[in-house]
């Protein structure tokens, strides 16, 4: 079974058992537009306790807005209560919610028309009682009734609206982007997760570049992310960035990331350069070019910051900023030792840091002879030689006398080395390697 006959068998079995159920929402936008839906809601005018116990096995995930989750043949769908909401006096949740047995009430409360729409299921026929479908076909986002009010309600419906817009390519109407306009300060009333995930999609969603200039050109950027709006008007040396401003160079790159791009890949990409701003120096001299010093270890740090705000778990945390703090290595890649170049090589998720380089390339000089080396280096060198079996281990060095403490690490880091280059191949080798560092450590300085 898949999701649209799990959605299906929903609607009608609350149909037989007396009551109003439509598809709604972006499953009928998605139809209507020739996309496959990712997921089916269903809206129907049995209460909430109602439709639990019609499907005693669902779950009352949103009880309190009349939404419950039912689960057929292993798919889960949302089905929710026709309402009104009354009050958002958080900017975010509804004060409280009057159920409702009119479907054109309850699509009268959603954001935008396109997501306004309803299916009877029976039929195939569209119920549309705010214009959803004629948007659609002017590929036009606006907001359902009075744009601030609707705004007002939810303010993450302001960066919504510019997902949307960017995701469909439409245009967003004049009247709701004035609203997001004079309302674009009041978004950091939302919750920073849910933020989070609303940019997560514009990144992932195979449009980035739209959205941000979008965000940008609302007033939401700045607000959001100041210190990628700090990007604009920020030059770089000519001969390595021929594109561009900082701003330009990170748009190019946005542009290239694909419709399910990793997350990880994507906020990465977007805060590789972040600390470009704030170190920032014009040239000086006849010589001098445009210098960026210490910018990876500044936008590391801002980035973890940024995380931090957005509250990503912290494996993404760590993820993306050493995706920041290992894009410049590759510049060194020709002269890199081969146990260094090994180490970079074996970076958690290295296939996300060869694709941020290639991007790089891609949107600034289009000098690939790193990208290239790096790709030939992979594919004929045998994983484990990248990767190999330590041949020692601290007991080892413990059995050798050797007490635990700092020396451990600088041992067994010196014979990884000497594996890793090809100068040792065995454990007797090793040892014998490690008995030398210890003669070494033990021999008495000379004066």
């Amino acid at each position: 079974m898949n999701a649209r006959a799990a959605a299906e068998k929903i609607a009608g079995v609350l149909r037989e058992a007396g009551h109003q159920a439509y598809f709604v929402g972006g499953c009928v936008r998605d139809l209507e537009l020739g996309r496959e839906p990712a997921d089916y809601d269903v809206s129907t005018d049995a209460r909430p306790d109602r439709v639990q116990e019609i499907f005693p096995d669902s779950l009352g995930i949103g009880a309190q807005f009349g939404v419950i989750l039912v689960s057929v043949g292993g798919i889960d769908v949302e089905v929710a209560t026709f309402r009104s909401d009354i009050g958002y006096s958080d900017g975010r949740h509804p004060d409280r919610v009057a159920y409702s047995n009119s479907a054109k009430e309850d699509v009268l409360r959603r954001d935008f028309t396109i997501n306004g729409l309803l299916l009877d299921t029976r039929t195939n026929d569209v119920l549309d009682y705010v214009g959803g479908r004629d948007d659609l076909r002017a590929r036009i986002i606006r907001a359902i009734g009075e744009p601030e009010r609707r705004f007002r309600e939810d303010k993450l419906r302001l960066v919504r609206a510019v997902r949307f817009a960017a995701r469909f390519h439409f245009v967003i109407e004049p009247e709701t982007a004035a609203a997001i306009r004079r309302l674009a300060p009041e978004i950091l009333v939302v919750s920073a997760e849910r933020l989070r995930d609303e940019l997560t999609k514009i990144l992932t969603e195979g449009a980035a570049r739209r959205g941000f200039e979008l965000l940008d050109e609302l007033g939401l950027l700045s607000h959001v992310l100041p210190e990628i709006a700090r990007m604009k008007g920020v030059q770089q040396p000519p001969q390595f960035h021929p594109e561009g401003d900082v701003w330009i160079h990170t748009l190019l790159m946005l542009e290239m990331l694909p419709a399910g791009a990793s997350p990880t890949l994507a906020w990465g990409t977007l805060l590789h350069d972040v600390g470009k701003p704030p170190t920032f120096a014009p040239p000086t001299g006849p010589e001098g070019r445009i210098r960026f010093d210490g910018h990876v270890e500044v936008g590391t740090k801002m980035a973890e910051d940024i995380c931090r705000r957005f509250r990503f778990s912290n494996d993404d945390t760590e993820q993306i900023a050493a995706l920041v703090a290992n894009h410049l290595r590759f510049k060194d890649v020709l002269q890199m030792r081969q146990s260094t170049l090994k180490r970079f090589l074996r970076l958690p998720r290295f296939e996300e840091h060869l694709e941020l380089h290639r991007l790089d390339c891609l949107s600034s000089h289009r000098n690939f002879e790193n990208y290239d080396f790096v790709q030939r280096f992979l594919a004929e060198t045998p994983p484990a030689e990248v990767r190999p079996a330590r041949l020692i281990s601290g007991d080892d060095l413990i059995a050798l006398g050797l007490k635990p403490g700092p020396d451990f690490k600088a041992i067994l880091h010196a014979i990884e080395d000497a594996q890793l280059e090809g100068r040792i191949k065995t454990r007797d080798e090793a040892l014998a390697q490690a008995r030398q560092a210890l003669a070494d450590k033990s021999r008495p300085a000379t004066k």
